[in-house]
């Protein structure tokens, strides 16, 4: 009986080592590619490309127009199409192939399994439906933020270079040569 007990306490106080042992199994790359079919990920990254490149077009859109006043009226279709160019032509495949092992990197077998557990159930499934939509609000909502501080930013800079400029040791030469 106490061969019993003292094999059962073994086994019981060696379980969390046992789980962690396998909790710390390195993700294969059959475990990744399954986890990111689940995550529709190939699906994923061409709408968020979407989200950005009308985000940069915005941004791009606002800048012309402080900078000259006025946007030049072929502006949004050529950018448009050069924006589904580089979508079109981006290899989402390589791309995502290069992920894996920074997936292999941070994840080990256990925590690819749970991923995929929530990522299928309804809840994770909402998660992956909405999240383009949930970026593509937010990223309109911080636009005029960003935009604000991208211009700031380069008003800085601007001055700085004034500066350097002025205290240049080269800038004393040709502010002579102009008098």
């Amino acid at each position: 009986m106490r061969i019993f007990l003292l094999a059962t306490l073994c086994l019981v106080l060696s379980a969390p080592a046992l789980a962690q042992t396998a909790d710390t199994d390195q993700a294969t790359r059959d475990d990744i590619i399954l986890y990111l079919r689940i995550m529709r990920s190939h699906d994923m990254m061409q709408r968020t490309m979407e989200v950005e490149f009308q985000s940069m077009q915005q941004l791009l859109h606002d800048q012309i127009l402080q900078e000259k006043g006025e946007v030049p009226v072929e502006f949004d279709a050529q950018m448009k199409k050069r924006m589904d160019d580089l979508r079109k032509g981006m290899p989402t495949d390589e791309i995502v192939d290069a992920m894996i092992p920074a997936y292999q990197n941070h994840f080990t077998h256990g925590d690819i399994q749970a991923m995929n557990a929530f990522y299928s159930s309804p809840v994770g499934q909402k998660v992956l439906e909405q999240l383009p939509a949930v970026m593509q609000e937010g990223m309109q909502a911080a636009m005029p933020i960003m935009s604000k501080y991208v211009t700031q930013w380069k008003e800085r800079m601007q001055e700085d270079v004034k500066e350097l400029e002025k205290s240049s040791p080269k800038a004393a030469p040709a502010a002579a040569a102009q008098q």
